[in-house]
């Protein structure tokens, strides 16, 4: 099987994030986006960004056009939400993001009438029922199809950074999991999600996809759900181990930090330097750790079995590639990871609110939805 890769401008960011619809008073979720798409799909058919259902009827992905900066992928984003809100306000709609809603049940849900999600629902049943997860992509242009795999390979290295950042998915049906993102842990039961097989080049995974559709696994390359993909439509690489977002400074911190990777590992190639890659064990390991642990994990760093605390090791990734940031434009988005680092993740802004709330996880949904409104609460950073 011949996959051509797009032409793509080298660094370029694309983003998507899955949004939860809620009911304001019970905090539970709305089944609510078939009868709001029709007019903003519409609406956004002129625009950079778009505005599109999902596999529930509770979610709406707002998606980005083809950023020059992370800024200006992050506009069309907020932009999208603005659009967003003139249809939800109105009737009493409210937003909020997260890896996992606190409570709701996936039996009350609905799945969108598309044949596509219902055929994934019949083959993957009660795994694919229980998929009640959001999280964000993040697409970085690649100038060369050669330059994918070796790039993946080192980017998953990061995966557990990523995710650490990201977390926020610490409840899990009216729960406490334990797990900073238990969302990382479900969505990998889809049978073509997880981790990406360790792929050397572009032949082996034109070979991955004649397999893949010849045996009636896959229609075509977007049906691979890995944690990091190739996106050939778009000429990318796409992260998608990422729980969604809380707040919009949040996903652009996120964004950048992807971007500059990509950049300093695209650079590294260039420069004729190869790139190292940790064996699929570490990983794995790395993976669930992460999920666990959030910002608190203790990761494996090189093949060697060198173990670090992911803050400092993020915080020493912030230094050594923030000339990379200054001349992508995202330095101000890249230094906001620090931020998170300081202030914590969202899934510790949740377990801080249930605590103060003696276990009530619709405290916990108030909170979202007042953060997806204005950002991180200095009183939650405070507990």
């Amino acid at each position: 099987m011949t996959l051509e890769f797009a032409p793509s401008a080298r660094s370029t960011v694309g983003l998507e994030w899955e949004i939860m619809l809620a009911d304001p008073a019970s905090g539970d979720l709305a089944g609510r986006a078939p009868e709001l798409l029709a007019v903003l799909e519409e609406q956004s058919a002129s625009e950079r960004h778009t505005v599109t259902g999902e596999l529930l009827t509770n979610t709406i992905e707002v998606t980005s056009g083809v950023g020059e900066s992370v800024a200006h992928a992050v506009d069309d984003i907020a932009r999208a939400i603005s659009a967003v809100r003139g249809a939800t306000d109105p009737i009493g709609i409210e937003l909020l993001s997260a890896g996992s809603h606190p409570f709701a049940q996936w039996y009350d849900q609905q799945v969108t009438d598309k044949t596509r999600y219902h055929t994934l629902i019949e083959r993957t049943q009660w795994w694919g029922r229980n998929m009640m997860i959001w999280g964000i992509h993040v697409h970085v242009g690649v100038d060369d199809h050669r330059k994918v795999f070796p790039i993946i390979n080192a980017l998953t290295a990061y995966l557990p950074h990523l995710q650490a950042l990201a977390a926020s998915s610490p409840f899990w049906a009216g729960e406490r999991t334990g797990y900073a993102s238990n969302r990382a842990l479900v969505f990998q039961q889809l049978p073509t999600a997880g981790l990406p097989w360790p792929l050397h080049d572009w032949a082996q995974f034109e070979s991955y996809m004649d397999d893949m559709v010849r045996t009636g696994v896959m229609k075509d390359a977007s049906e691979v759900r890995w944690d990091i993909r190739p996106a050939p439509r778009w000429g990318t690489i796409e992260v998608r181990a990422c729980d969604g977002m809380s707040t919009l400074p949040e996903l652009a911190a996120v964004a950048a930090l992807v971007q500059v990777l990509v950049e300093h590992f695209s650079r590294e190639l260039d420069e004729g330097r190869p790139l190292s890659a940790l064996p699929s064990w570490f990983h794995r390991e790395n993976k669930w750790r992460a999920a666990r642990y959030g910002l608190d994990a203790r990761v494996i760093v090189d093949d060697s079995g060198a173990q670090r605390d992911v803050r400092d090791h993020l915080a020493e990734t912030l230094d050594e590639l923030a000339p990379v940031a200054r001349a992508l434009g995202c330095e101000r988005e890249f230094g906001s990871v620090g931020t998170i680092l300081r202030d914590g993740a969202s899934y510790a802004r949740q377990v801080a609110v249930a605590d103060a709330a003696e276990g009530d996880l619709g405290e916990v949904v108030q909170h979202l939805i007042r953060e997806f409104r204005s950002g991180p609460e200095a009183s939650t950073h405070e507990a």
